[in-house]
């Protein structure tokens, strides 16, 4: 069966509600025209609402760049699953940027998977290692799909190479199992996207500075789409 890639946009830090409803107009004509390529934007916590507001009654998905590990309750600051519920698709979790800046451990991140899956919430697990890997067996039936990214290609425009790449997407698959997607990220851009998803083990990408333009964004999955009908 021909697989369908999944594009995760992670903007990170970056765009005021303005930047967010700008990039949308920009972007949504020529979006809605993509078909077979499962499209996520995960903005900011301050867009989320207005991006899903924009994008309601169209191909293109929503996700959130986090979550709390704890439900409803005395968290001040936290966003909990039940908030997100209605309003995301998707997850992002375990970022390498929030494990290395906020100090997450494998065993919040496990808690996070959890409290997403009571609300549906598709979860896109960021992994840099085997140990990592191994770490999410236990909620291996809760995952959608892990994201591959080494820390040294993330931000620095040194893409790890697709070989390494398939090696690793093939151990997700061997540890969490074939249903989970497996994902490359970091410093994945419309030049190289295609050596990654040609690859028989890797189902998509997770951009991130590639995602903040919308023009560049779009010419990363006009780049996935050539090549997925060239293959």
């Amino acid at each position: 069966m021909k697989k369908k890639p999944l594009v995760v946009a992670n903007w990170k830090a970056t765009k005021t509600i303005k930047e967010t409803i700008e990039w949308v107009k920009m972007a949504k004509p020529k979006l809605g025209e993509i078909t077979g390529i499962e499209i996520v934007i995960c903005p900011p916590f301050t867009s989320l609402p207005f991006v899903t507001a924009l994008f309601k009654d169209t191909r293109v998905k929503v996700g959130a760049q986090s979550v709390s590990r704890f439900s409803d309750g005395p968290y001040t600051g936290e966003i909990s699953s039940a908030m997100l519920d209605g309003l995301v698709d998707y997850c992002i979790v375990g970022h390498s940027e929030r494990r290395r800046n906020f100090a997450e451990t494998n065993e919040e991140i496990n808690a996070k998977i959890k409290n997403l899956s009571e609300f549906k919430i598709k979860s896109v697990v960021c992994i840099s290692n085997l140990n990592e890997i191994r770490s999410l067996e236990s909620v291996r039936d809760k995952i959608t799909a892990v994201a591959y990214e080494p820390l040294f290609a993330i931000g620095t425009d040194k893409p790890d190479t697709p070989e390494n790449a398939e090696k690793m997407a093939m151990l997700i698959k061997k540890s969490l199992g074939e249903q989970v997607k497996a994902i490359y990220g970091g410093s994945v851009d419309p030049s190289n996207v295609a050596k990654f998803t040609r690859q028989p083990s890797i189902s998509g990408v997770l951009p991130g500075r590639a995602s903040w333009n919308p023009g560049i964004f779009l010419d990363l999955l006009e780049a996935i789409r050539l090549n997925d009908q060239t293959a």
